[in-house]
């Protein structure tokens, strides 16, 4: 649905105890998604740890999570290189370095003069006869599609990455619809950067080195507002079409109550992408509020969102996962100490019995054997305690520690 946009603007709520699956399941969707769908993540306690307002933040998550697809005609040249001919000086400096480059598609051939930004593009590029290229006319671009099938029994010296592509077809000059897949947010970035607030076409040198250093800082509403227009002018002309992409924020109920009235109103936009928040809370109190509300996300807010909860791993799905995280660890493990690291994921948490597997590995082959086996689980198991034995080691010692505050009832209550 999301893939369609046919759920843009919606919300979806992942609520369930800790080690569900939560993330997972928003990481997986991620990559079901596909490149082309952005995808945007954070943790709700990014929002409290960033040089800028909490809206400012927000926002700019919204907007990382909203592509525009833009489409564009260029010319290229597009053949078979025939015969490079470049004129050197007999003196350095003399003279500019001219030449000729014959190329040739299935139908024709076309000498063209170069100049010597275009011979610099071709050296750069190791340009040869018989190799097929394309050359952006706008822009003078340079790019190697491989070598052509009628050099492939030449005796050149060639790597096992050389590309074999057949020779071009029709004109060599053609017009290629070119498409840019780029989020509102890198739009914002770069032309927050310019001089003047106007859109501009092409990328600005600050703003583009900005989207790599992460230094964007606050960007102000009247660049927004004109990217908008110009985006829906794009639209209106079938240059440009959104594409709604996902944002998941994780731990939600680190948001205060001002973050939770933003989402309320954000959602109602136009251009809202699929917002997809995890919590692994209860009845709560909600942030920055006296009062409590299941999840600690206020009621309102939880009205729009469509609640999936998740439940703990069958002892079945335990082993089909702790099979995978072996295989990816590259560790050898007899079935009866898989059985038994099945056995205590169920008992503690999925996570203890991922932590297990590099330990006991590393046991195994202190003792020089090729397998784990029970009796390193056994081993690793007295050695690293999970929470419940942890909790009940500190309540039998709590004596011995210092600054100790549970009372004598609370400790019988957790023995219970």
């Amino acid at each position: 649905m999301i893939r369609e946009g046919a759920i843009a603007g919606r919300a979806v709520l992942l609520a369930g105890q800790p080690g569900t699956g939560k993330t997972a399941i928003a990481m997986g969707m991620a990559k079901a998604l596909g490149e082309e769908t952005p995808f945007a993540m954070m943790a709700g306690s990014e929002i409290f740890s960033m040089e800028m307002s909490k809206t400012e933040a927000l926002t700019q998550a919204f907007r990382k999570a909203i592509g525009v697809r833009i489409k564009e005609e260029t010319e290229i040249i597009e053949g078979e290189v025939v015969e490079i001919e470049i004129d050197r000086p007999v003196t350095s400096g003399a003279a500019p370095k001219m030449g000729k480059l014959t190329l040739k598609t299935t139908e024709m051939e076309t000498v063209y003069d170069l100049g010597q930004k275009m011979i610099e593009s071709l050296n750069k590029e190791k340009v040869s006869a018989g190799d097929v290229v394309t050359i952006d006319k706008a822009s003078g671009r340079i790019t190697k599609l491989g070598r052509s099938f009628a050099r492939s029994r030449d005796y050149d010296a060639m790597g096992a990455q050389t590309k074999f592509v057949q020779c071009p077809e029709g004109e060599l000059q053609k017009r290629k619809e070119v498409v840019h897949v780029v989020t509102l947010h890198e739009i914002d970035v770069i032309n927050s950067r310019t001089q003047d607030v106007r859109l501009t076409d092409r990328f600005t040198h600050a703003g583009f080195l900005a989207l790599f250093a992460g230094d964007t800082g606050e960007i102000r509403p009247e660049v927004r507002e004109q990217i908008d227009a110009k985006v829906a002018e794009w639209r209106e002309e079938g240059k440009a079409e959104i594409v709604p992409g996902v944002l998941f924020i994780d731990e939600v109920h680190m948001l205060d109550i001002e973050c939770f009235s933003f989402l309320n109103r954000a959602l109602e936009n136009d251009m809202a992408p699929v917002l997809v928040v995890a919590t692994n809370r209860g009845i709560t109190k909600i942030r920055g509020t006296n009062y409590k509300s299941p999840h600690g996300i206020p009621i309102d807010l939880l009205d729009r969102l469509l609640i999936v909860t998740t439940v703990p791993y069958t002892e079945r799905e335990l082993r089909l996962i702790l099979d995978i995280r072996c295989e990816e660890e590259d560790v050898e493990m007899t079935e009866d100490a898989k059985d038994l690291l099945c056995k205590i994921g169920h008992e503690t948490s999925l996570r203890y019995s991922i932590h297990l597997i590099t330990a006991a590995a590393l046991v195994a082959h202190k003792r020089k054997s090729a397998e784990v086996e029970v009796e390193d689980i056994s081993r690793v198991y007295a050695l690293f305690l999970d929470v419940q034995r942890s909790t009940q080691f500190m309540v039998e010692y709590q004596e011995q520690f210092m600054f100790n505050e549970v009372p004598e009832e609370c400790g019988d209550e957790m023995d219970v």
